[in-house]
């Protein structure tokens, strides 16, 4: 579901006309819709509910503190993957408490600063991560949480790049090696194992991959129990896939039944992490067009804005903020950057001409938090729209701001 609607034939999020949006601050523009976000989240935490669950928001598909802030204001959990993701929850005014640290390659700096916050816990992805916590947390005489991350060798994923769940991936550890480092680790002074995790990737659509998967985490928790490990949580991950183009796809109520039924009579809170199916459908990305030439429509934006396309042959669905109804034409929608991956659609039909403005749907995750300045090109700005209202949340950058941290020789 989602609130971006056409109205006398103008394309409106909530009660607010794109257009007026881009007039005021200019494109390419990314504009989120507060009431879809917190849709979104509702619906995730009322399913989760029924098997004792949490939602813990997977930061790194749409990062604005104003997002993060609204998400916690309204009883989400929070998983990041860097230093610089914890300092956005905090900064946000996240209790440290409502953070889970997941990634394969926390630095010795990043988990100092996790630990003296006292965050949730650690997702821990290699035997050496677990000697390095434990290492640090002795220099700080505390305790550290953690959960082992384990890999169920499930192939799961809208794209080869974002399957995370299979035995090559970089991604967790054996089942055998979780085991030992129970075993190992259980009564260590400094490591408090309260947990097991998993994650088999991203934009999934069929519900088996998540059942196989949670039956090896249930049979994991009872093993390590059986062991003497006090096992609190069972981390499912996210993955949950969204509607991008017209795919089926699958309810959260739908895959916490699927839980329910797995990890019915158990104590183990259950954990999950939505990122996309919070964020997609919840953004938009305005941009306006430059020129037409033959099927091109070079737009203002680009793969600096908006990645996906490029790198992941990602499909978005291409609006027009004015259906002006007249007869259409097939184009690729392209960017001004020097690449001829260079595109954010294509082969899509549109009757627009030069300074209309056409909007990229489901662009809320993964869209801004991907961007780059290449090219040597600002950053868009960022609007949250909350009725009929709409509020400014991340300037454009300037070019100032470009090279500002660059110093001479």
């Amino acid at each position: 579901m989602n609130h971006f609607n056409y109205k006398n034939n103008q394309l409106f999020c909530e009660k607010v006309f794109l257009g007026d949006i881009a007039e005021k601050y200019g494109t390419p523009i990314y504009i989120y819709s507060k009431a879809t976000l917190l849709h979104h989240l509702d619906v995730f935490k009322k399913a989760v509910a029924i098997v004792n669950g949490t939602v813990f928001y997977s930061v790194k598909a749409l990062s604005n503190i104003n997002i993060l802030r609204l998400l916690s204001e309204n009883g989400a959990g929070f998983d990041i993957v860097s230093g610089g993701e914890l300092h956005r929850c905090i900064q946000a005014g996240v209790d440290p408490k409502r953070i889970i640290f997941s990634g394969v390659g926390k630095s010795k700096a990043e988990i100092s600063a996790a630990l003296k916050l006292g965050i949730h816990a650690f997702n821990i992805e290699s035997s050496e991560e677990l000697e390095r916590i434990s290492m640090i947390s002795e220099l700080l005489k505390q305790r550290a949480d953690i959960g082992l991350r384990v890999n169920p060798n499930v192939d799961q994923g809208g794209h080869e790049y974002i399957k995370t769940g299979r035995k090559d991936d970089k991604f967790g550890i054996s089942f055998a090696e979780a085991k030992e480092l129970a075993k190992s680790y259980k009564d260590n002074p400094h490591i408090n194992l309260i947990g097991i995790a998993c994650h088999i990737g991203s934009q999934i659509l069929e519900l088996d991959g998540f059942e196989t998967a949670a039956k090896q985490m249930l049979a994991l928790s009872i093993e390590l129990s059986a062991v003497g490990c006090d096992i609190r949580f069972i981390d499912m991950g996210g993955g949950l896939g969204v509607q991008y183009n017209g795919e089926e796809t699958k309810t959260p109520d739908e895959l916490l039944t699927v839980y329910a039924k797995i990890f019915k009579d158990r104590d183990e809170e259950i954990y999950i992490e939505p990122g996309r199916a919070i964020a997609a459908n919840a953004g938009m990305l305005v941009t306006e067009v430059e020129y037409c030439k033959n099927n091109f429509l070079i737009v203002d934006a680009a793969m600096n804005d908006l990645i996906r396309p490029a790198l992941y042959q990602a499909k978005h669905k291409v609006h027009e903020v004015v259906n002006n109804k007249v007869s259409k034409k097939t184009f690729d929608i392209v960017g001004p950057i020097c690449e001829t991956g260079d595109y954010l659609a294509k082969g899509v039909e549109l009757s627009c001409k030069t300074g209309d403005l056409v909007a990229i749907g489901t662009a809320g995750a993964y869209g801004f938090s991907m961007s780059s300045n290449y090219n040597t090109r600002p950053r868009s700005a960022e609007i949250l729209v909350d009725g009929d209202k709409f509020t400014l949340i991340r300037k454009r950058e300037t070019l100032s701001e470009l090279i500002a941290n660059e110093v001479e020789s």
